[in-house]
């Protein structure tokens, strides 16, 4: 498989918090998107400014990762397309 693009690699990374039981740390995230630090920053701020994820602090102040509303929404509709995309072979 070739070179992901944009809006499959922010699937990506959504999904893997939702598999998280929608709770992740920013490090084992970075690993499992399988990006450079630099993309995955990038990703990341675009994702906290469209407002997809958010930041919550635990009562360590350990910084997680969980999916809002939006976020979840974007799942289930790229799920949408792609589905349409393989009924038609396109």
């Amino acid at each position: 498989m070739g070179k992901r693009d944009r809006l499959s690699v922010i699937y990506d990374i959504l999904k893997i918090i939702q598999d998280n039981h929608n709770s992740i740390k920013p490090t084992p995230l970075l690993r499992k998107s399988n990006l450079s630090s630099q993309s995955f920053a990038q990703y990341f701020v675009e994702l906290i400014e469209k407002e997809f994820v958010k930041e919550v602090t635990d009562k360590k102040y350990k910084k997680n990762i969980s999916l809002t509303e939006k976020g979840f929404r974007y799942l289930e509709r790229y799920q949408s397309i792609i589905g349409f995309i393989e009924d038609f072979n396109l």
